[in-house]
């Protein structure tokens, strides 16, 4: 989900106050995902945001430090959730058999289990304090083979990796994809 301004423009700022990606709210280890990945994930996409954005704007990691006389805007984002569900049935079991393997699989935590982020995001333009713009993201990184499986941040590389071509083009061109 987006919602983006009638008066967004891009090129109308040159700084963008950003300091890190946020694990809102505070997340609690559990045998499937553990601090460590928690963190890797979060500094990966602080990485990667950073990257991206610093190639159109000057980054700042508080709005207090930026430049005299700059248009800033604020960017504030954060992990919402991290979880892993089972894998939807395919086409193929849908036969009365297919149906009752895939179901038993499920039960006894036998099923491929789909890996899920979610992100939020804001931009605040710092002179008006008026938002331009809010998404509402959930992205899916690696399949696991079960529910016993660890969720890792190397299973999401490729998902955080894609966000930020979006968060890119959005930059540039001032849509989303």
């Amino acid at each position: 989900m987006r919602w983006v301004s009638p008066s967004w423009n891009p090129n109308a700022y040159d700084t963008v106050a950003f300091n890190k990606l946020e694990l809102y709210p505070a997340p609690k280890p559990n045998e499937r995902i553990n601090q460590q990945t928690l963190a890797d994930i979060q500094n990966y996409m602080t990485s990667k945001a950073q990257g991206t954005l610093g190639q159109k704007y000057h980054l700042v990691s508080n709005i207090s430090e930026a430049p005299a006389g700059s248009k800033p805007l604020i960017m504030r984002s954060a992990v919402t959730g991290v979880s892993a569900s089972n894998e939807g049935m395919k086409w193929y079991e849908v036969v009365p058999i297919a149906a009752v393997v895939g179901a038993t699989q499920a039960a006894t935590g036998h099923r491929d289990q789909d890996t899920n982020l979610f992100i939020e995001a804001e931009l605040i333009d710092a002179k008006t304090n008026q938002t331009v713009a809010k998404v509402v993201r959930k992205v899916f990184g690696s399949t696991l083979e079960n529910e016993s499986q660890k969720i890792t941040g190397q299973d999401f590389k490729a998902a955080i990796d894609n966000l930020n071509v979006d968060l890119w083009a959005f930059m540039r061109t001032g849509t989303l994809a």
